[in-house]
C-alpha cells in the first residue's frame, strides 16, 4: 500500500489504473480473460485446492495473520524519527491482543544503508540499531516478523509517481540495481539467524506501469537489467535479489509479490525465481479497489500460485471504512489455511491510510474490526 504521504486522490488514481492495467493484462496472457468473464471453480475443484493449498501454508514457520506497522520507511527521510507511534513493548503486546502472530514491518533502502543525505540521526547504524531492537521485541513477544524493501532509489516520474528524486524518498515502480542487492545482503546478514523473521524483497513491483508490453514486464521483474525497458535506471530483478539474500548464508523464507502493486499474480507461476533454498513464497497484495478483487479472480489467479508455493497475503484492506470486502476476502483465505496481515497498525484516517486502529492500545476503527473479529476466533 502506499503509505500517509501519498493523497487519497492519488491512490484512487493509483488503484484504477492497476485496475485498468490488470484488465490489459488478463487480455494479453494467451488464453486469459477478464475477470468479469471468469467462472468460480467447481466445489469439487475447490476443495482439491484448499487441500494443496494447506500443505504448501504448512511450510511456513507457521499460518501468518497478523498486522503491518507502518512509518519505518517514510519517517527517516522526512526528518521526523524512525517510528510513527510507539515502538515498545506496551505497544507490542496490543497488537498481540488481537492475536495476531505476525507483523510486516516496512523498510527503506537510504536509511538502512546511510546513504543519499539522510540525517545520521536516523540513518545508518541508528536505524539499523532502532530496527533490530523493534524485531527482538517481536520476536519476544512471540510475534512473527516480515521484513520488507518498502521505498528504495531510482528517478521515476511516470504514472504511479509521487516524487521525482533518485532518493527512496517515495515507492518506486521496481528497485534498483545501485542499492537494493546491497540492502538484501546487509538485512539477511543481520537476521539469518533467526527463522522467524521472513523476508518481503519489494513492497509492490509495478513494472507494467512503465512497460507496455505486458509479457516482457514480468521478465523485467525477474531479471531486471536489459529486460528492463523504459526505466531511467538500471533495475534489480527478483532473481538478483533472491541471489543477494542467499549469498549471505541466509536461509529464511523470502516472499515475492507480483505486478501491478503485487495485485498481478497471473505469471507468477511462470517466470517465478529460482531458489537455491527452497523457500520462495509468493506475495499477494489484495484491496477492494484493486484488478483481482472477486472471487472468480482468487479462484483462477491466486489459488494456483497457492497450490504450488506458499502464499502470504502480505496486505489486506478497503478504503471506505468498513470491512465487507475483507471479511469476504478471509473467508476465502480462511477456507484454504493462508496467510494474511491487514494494512494498517497506524492511528491515521481509515480511509486515507487504511488504519485498524483509532489509538496504540489497539481500539479498532470500524474497518479493523473485522479484522480484530477474525483474529479472535482462531
Amino acid at each position: 500500500m502506499r503509505d500517509r504521504r501519498s493523497t487519497a486522490r492519488s491512490r484512487w488514481a493509483a488503484g484504477v489504473l492497476a485496475l485498468l492495467l490488470g484488465l490489459v493484462g488478463a487480455l494479453l496472457v494467451p488464453g486469459a480473460v477478464s475477470a468479469a468473464q471468469l467462472t468460480p471453480q467447481s466445489a469439487a475443484q475447490g476443495t482439491s485446492v484448499s487441500a494443496q493449498t494447506a500443505a504448501a501454508a504448512a511450510a511456513l514457520p507457521a499460518r501468518l495473520r497478523g498486522v503491518n506497522r507502518s512509518g519505518t520507511e517514510f519517517m527517516c527521510v522526512q526528518n521526523r524519527g524512525i517510528f510513527d507511534g510507539p515502538s515498545d513493548a506496551a505497544s507490542i503486546q496490543a497488537i498481540a491482543s488481537w492475536r495476531a502472530n505476525t507483523v510486516r514491518v516496512p523498510l527503506n533502502e537510504d536509511c538502512w544503508l546511510g546513504i543519499n543525505g539522510v540525517n545520521s540521526a536516523y540513518s545508518g547504524t541508528n536505524y539499523r540499531t532502532a530496527i533490530s531492537g523493534f524485531v527482538s521485541r517481536l520476536r519476544a513477544a512471540g510475534l512473527y516478523v516480515i521484513l520488507e524493501l518498502h521505498w528504495s532509489s531510482g528517478v521515476y516520474t511516470g504514472s504511479g509517481s509521487n516524487c521525482s528524486t533518485y532518493a527512496s524518498q517515495c515507492q518506486k515502480p521496481m528497485p534498483d540495481n545501485d542499492h537494493a542487492p546491497a540492502f538484501w545482503k546487509s538485512v539477511a546478514g543481520t537476521f539469518k539467524s533467526d527463522q522467524g523473521v521472513l523476508f518481503d524483497l519489494f513492497n509492490e513491483p509495478f513494472p507494467n506501469m512503465v512497460m507496455s508490453d505486458y509479457n516482457a514486464s514480468w521478465k523485467c521483474w525477474r531479471d531486471g537489467g536489459s529486460a528492463c525497458t523504459g526505466f531511467s535506471y538500471t533495475v534489480a530483478g527478483m532473481q538478483s535479489l533472491v541471489n543477494a539474500v542467499r549469498s549471505t548464508g541466509a536461509t529464511n523464507y523470502v516472499m515475492v509479490g507480483g505486478i501491478s502493486f503485487s495485485n498481478d499474480l497471473s505469471q507468477w507461476l511462470t517466470y517465478a525465481p529460482s531458489d537455491s533454498a527452497g523457500k520462495l513464497a509468493a506475495s499477494w497484495h489484495s484491496y477492494n479497489f484493486n484488478y483481482c478483487n472477486s472471487q472468480s479472480c482468487w479462484d483462477s489467479q491466486i489459488a494456483p500460485v497457492a497450490a504450488k508455493y506458499p502464499l502470504v497475503v502480505g496486505e489486506i484492506g478497503e478504503n471506505d471504512c468498513a470491512h465487507g470486502y475483507i471479511d469476504t476476502l478471509m473467508n476465502w483465505l480462511d477456507a484454504r489455511s493462508l496467510s494474511y496481515l491487514g494494512w494498517t497498525w497506524n492511528t491515521w484516517d481509515c480511509s486515507s491510510g487504511p488504519s485498524l486502529i483509532s489509538d496504540y492500545s489497539g481500539t479498532p476503527t470500524a474497518y479493523g474490526q473485522g479484522l480484530k473479529n477474525r483474529l479472535a476466533s482462531g
